[in-house]
């Protein structure tokens, strides 16, 4: 599966598809660019509906929900694109007479006004429902068992949607440190190999608690290097002005540092395949603290992928996305002000 962007793109993987499968056919679906993905899982008995939890990808709708950080209650949609969320959750549980659990996946476009589309509807079990159980303190897959034997929500006292006060993140584990070739940019196929949770009062400390629970940790201070490809130079203004008000050094290679001079003081270095001292020395050298690096494309040795490597390799904290590098700027002010609590999970369903 892939995404691919114009006519020489589709050729090559036309190329690649037909010589891994050569007889079975090849779907071709629209894509949708700068869009939400929203992740539901909910209960039906076939006559109620109970909505589990609502979670709001992190990472636009493109990457794999199963690579794709998320968060619950969803920060950033509106009450009433939820309303929708929820009414057509109810109505496709019910018509495709679903008892038991059931999954299903949005894409939200909200660059004019809010449209909600449905990528996928699955009448089963989904990964999150651990993370959602957790988050809500609802056994859910406990409960789907209930039901799929004769029991019905009502009986159990299922009703309404359950309002939680906390914030819940789940991240993805990546193996990338176990395969030396394996390039760490985000896509729709599934590259994660596990999860980790992070729970708190707001989101930027839940997110930094599940980063840190994956092997992350994210850092409060140092240097910062950002190289984005083109298409993204002109959105990264409001992610280097907070990098700066955080009271990170920002060193970007020349095209990525040239579109964000007029407002943060930044300083270029060169890029791997220019003479030294370059970005590949800053970083063997352990001059960089964290890397924002958005991929130019599917080219295997161009100097992101080196770059995404040697983070890897050598345990430096790095983004692939601006959404996630928003999240991450995020945490780390949260972080910044205040003390990691901890807390049990009964504690925190305690005050729901």
């Amino acid at each position: 599966m892939e995404i691919v962007y114009d006519d020489n793109e589709l050729k090559e993987y036309m190329k690649e598809a037909v010589k891994i499968s050569p007889e079975h056919p090849i779907l071709v679906d629209k894509f949708l660019e700068d869009a939400i993905e929203i992740d539901v899982d909910a209960l039906s008995d076939g006559e109620d509906v109970f909505i589990g939890g609502i979670m709001e990808h992190i990472e636009e709708a493109g990457v794999h929900s199963g690579d794709s950080a998320c968060v619950m209650p969803p920060q950033s949609i509106s009450k009433d694109v939820l309303e929708t969320i929820k009414e057509y959750t109810t109505r496709l549980a019910l018509e495709l007479n679903v008892v038991g659990l059931m999954n299903i996946q949005y894409a939200v476009k909200t660059d004019t006004e809010s449209k909600v589309y449905i990528i996928e509807a699955n009448p089963r079990a989904s990964r999150t429902v651990p993370f959602v159980s957790k988050a809500v303190g609802v056994p859910l897959a406990k409960i789907a068992a209930k039901l799929i034997v004769g029991y019905k929500l009502k009986d159990l006292g299922l009703r309404d949607e359950i309002k939680i006060k906390h914030v819940a993140v789940k991240e993805s584990i990546f193996p990338f440190i176990k395969l030396p070739a394996a390039d760490s940019v985000l896509g729709p196929e599934m590259k994660s190999t596990g999860e980790s949770m992070g729970i708190d009062k707001n989101f930027g400390v839940s997110y930094y608690k599940a980063q840190l629970s994956a092997g992350m940790e994210l850092p409060k201070k140092g240097k910062l290097f950002i190289s984005v490809r083109d298409s993204d130079k002109n959105n990264i203004r409001d992610i280097v002005e907070k990098a700066e008000n955080l009271g990170f050094e920002l060193v970007a290679t020349t095209g990525t540092a040239k579109a964000v001079k007029n407002y943060v003081n930044i300083d270029t270095i060169r890029k791997m395949s220019q003479e030294s001292p370059n970005i590949r020395d800053a970083v063997v050298n352990s001059e960089i603290d964290l890397i924002i690096n958005t991929p130019s494309g599917k080219q295997s040795a161009d100097d992101g992928y080196f770059i995404r490597r040697m983070a890897i390799e050598l345990g430096i904290p790095y983004v692939t996305t601006l959404a996630g590098a928003r999240a991450v700027l995020n945490a780390i002010e949260h972080v910044k002000e205040g003390d990691i609590g901890v807390k049990s999970l009964n504690e925190y369903h305690d005050l729901l």
